[in-house]
């Protein structure tokens, strides 16, 4: 069994794994002086007995990397993943500074990419087992992905050097997140990514228009659960992927997945947030519980 968390900060990203193996996975950063201290404690509470854990920044994009520093000074982080970029801005944040020394950093940095493999996020030995998580991209030859590296080093958005992250769990549920990839970059390289049927994906671009999937990548995905990010209700794409159920997160606030074999168990903060797509089997782990995907 394992919990995924997706913590609701607003216009950003936080997650994390915490998995049925002596791994914790942290994904991208977004605290704020006023969610900061609970979101910390809650991590460090969670990762307690876990000898294995490490950071993911999808891309180092602002909502992704706020207060990092605040991250860092209160669990060290030892193992810091990434794509290897040379991102620079006119203005650089105090997580944008620890995001460098990270990623910069001979002893904590891995850079990853398509296909990358590492003991323990893919692979197992007799001491202890994997953790589940793959990256499907980026492609580091591709032209596109290369002008994006590009265009983020001189300055402009590092939203498309984004990676493509998938977990799994043995016999269980299959989970996607793509960072900020923006439209027409998905469309450029829609035929350079490998997928595969998923059951919960992370829309990207926290469900912006500007982040509207190819329906090539929807097709062969076909995900049982898309859920929507935070993205002000002006920017939120609502109509696109009509033939797949939602979970809105501006909506039912934090979001707790408990994935054993075959089954994923929804909760979610706000105790007023329902959806009519899960199967009812009774589940009381955490506090508003919604229902059940059987997979």
């Amino acid at each position: 069994m394992s919990i995924i968390k997706s913590f609701s900060v607003g216009n950003g990203d936080m997650f994390y794994i915490k998995h049925g193996s002596d791994n914790f996975t942290i994904i991208d950063c977004c605290l704020s002086d006023e969610n900061k201290e609970d979101i910390v404690e809650e991590i460090k509470r969670e990762k307690r007995n876990k000898t294995i854990s490490r950071f993911i920044s999808t891309h180092p994009d602002e909502d992704h990397i706020q207060r990092l520093d605040y991250l860092d000074d209160e669990i060290d982080i030892l193992n810091f993943y990434c794509v290897k970029n040379e991102t620079t801005k006119s203005f650089e944040s105090t997580g944008f500074k620890r995001y460098k020394k990270l990623h910069n950093s001979d002893q904590k940095s891995y850079y990853i990419e398509k296909g990358s493999r590492r003991k323990w996020m893919n692979n197992s030995d007799d001491d202890r087992g994997s953790s589940g998580i793959n990256i499907l991209w980026p492609d580091r030859n591709n032209e596109h992905f290369k002008e994006a590296l590009e265009n983020a080093k001189n300055g402009r958005t590092p939203n498309n050097i984004s990676c493509i992250i998938e977990y799994s769990l043995q016999d269980g549920a299959k989970v996607v997140w793509m960072g900020d990839l923006e439209k027409d970059f998905m469309e450029k390289i829609k035929d350079d990514v490998k997928l595969s049927k998923t059951n919960i994906l992370f829309s990207p671009h926290h469900g912006r228009k500007s982040g509207k999937i190819p329906q090539e990548w929807l097709d062969m995905m076909d995900p049982d659960v898309i859920i929507k990010g935070e993205a002000n209700s002006k920017d939120s794409d609502y109509v696109s992927n009509p033939n797949h159920d939602k979970i809105h997160q501006n909506r039912a606030k934090d979001i707790i997945m408990e994935c054993e074999a075959g089954k994923v168990h929804f909760y979610v903060s706000n105790e007023n947030y329902c959806v009519d797509f899960l199967d009812d089997e009774g589940k009381s782990t955490y506090e508003n519980y919604i229902g059940t995907l059987n997979i």
